[in-house]
């Protein structure tokens, strides 16, 4: 890669931000990302114009008219596309020095570690409800030692989890074991993720559905989402700025003015935090239960 023609041509207007060196390692940098939805397709574009010079997108869906709402990458010139291999081209479309790789199907445990090979940091762009899938890959981070971040668009904000591989697990930090029913895994995600819900306030839960695993989303969060996760790329990538390991968290809500940065004491065994988990499952299941109605 043409580091410095890049750093004078393409990247320029981050240097004052950035410096020269901060911008030649994050262009030597290779972050891996699951989903190329609608979180996973914002941050991959996001990163791409900040100057990293490695992806691996892993997606095996296509595109298709719910799409266009909140997916990046989504056009209707792109319905019945793969969306990490429309994603992919974008990225090298923005830079064509780009080392680029997509992966057109979902990731394994057989193909887990060359999803992240050569990966200096995960991001999570995996939809809400395919936890087992994520805990998969949160486990195998923390084993290579790769840092993973995650940041779900909730509302009209998004919150922030970064993933030491030297500090709590992703099971540990949510409160998550093998055994635990599907529901009870993603309602403790739920409120890991979200330890203050904002969003809960004006939501309309019988929008939310655990069943068909389907809930409301708007483009603005994923943005937001995306501010959060290429800040934290660019700490772990140049040294700029203090990165806060779980059970650290932020949380925006631009609808309510909020803004927390926290820490969950014990992680997914505060007590609070599984009065919560009870709580939030009730309420989902009582609201899907009254829409059917």
């Amino acid at each position: 890669m043409r580091a410095d023609k890049l750093i004078e041509e393409e990247f320029n207007r981050n240097l004052g931000l950035l410096t020269a060196e901060q911008q030649r390692k994050l262009l030597n940098m290779r972050v891996a990302i699951a989903g190329a939805g609608g979180v996973g397709g914002i941050h991959a574009l996001t990163l791409a114009r900040i100057g990293i010079g490695g992806f691996t997108v892993a997606d095996p869906d296509t595109f298709e008219a719910p799409n266009i709402n909140r997916q990046y990458a989504c056009f209707r010139s792109t319905f019945g596309k793969n969306k990490a291999e429309v994603l992919a081209g974008m990225l090298q479309d923005i830079n064509p020095e780009a080392a680029v790789r997509s992966m057109p199907s979902a990731i394994t445990g057989a193909n887990v570690d060359e999803f992240l090979e050569g990966a200096d940091v995960f991001v999570d762009g995996v939809d809400f409800f395919e936890i087992d899938f994520r805990r998969l890959i949160f486990r195998r981070c923390y084993e290579k030692g790769v840092y993973a971040i995650t940041s779900a668009p909730l509302g009209f904000g998004a919150t922030l989890q970064v993933f030491s591989p030297r500090g709590m697990t992703f099971d540990d930090y949510f409160g998550i074991h093998d055994t635990m029913p599907h529901l009870d895994k993603l309602a403790a995600f739920a409120v890991g993720l979200a330890p203050n819900p904002y969003h809960i306030n004006y939501m309309d839960l019988s929008r939310v559905s655990l069943t068909r695993k389907t809930g409301p989303a708007l483009a603005l969060a994923c943005t937001l989402a995306a501010s959060l996760v290429a800040t934290e790329v660019i700490k772990l990538g140049t040294g700029k700025g203090q990165v806060l390991a779980v059970p650290h968290y932020t949380q925006i809500d631009l609808l309510r003015k909020k803004f927390k940065s926290g820490y969950v004491f014990m992680g997914g065994k505060n007590p609070l935090q599984r009065l919560k988990k009870l709580i939030v499952l009730r309420k989902a299941l009582a609201a899907e239960k009254q829409a059917k109605e």
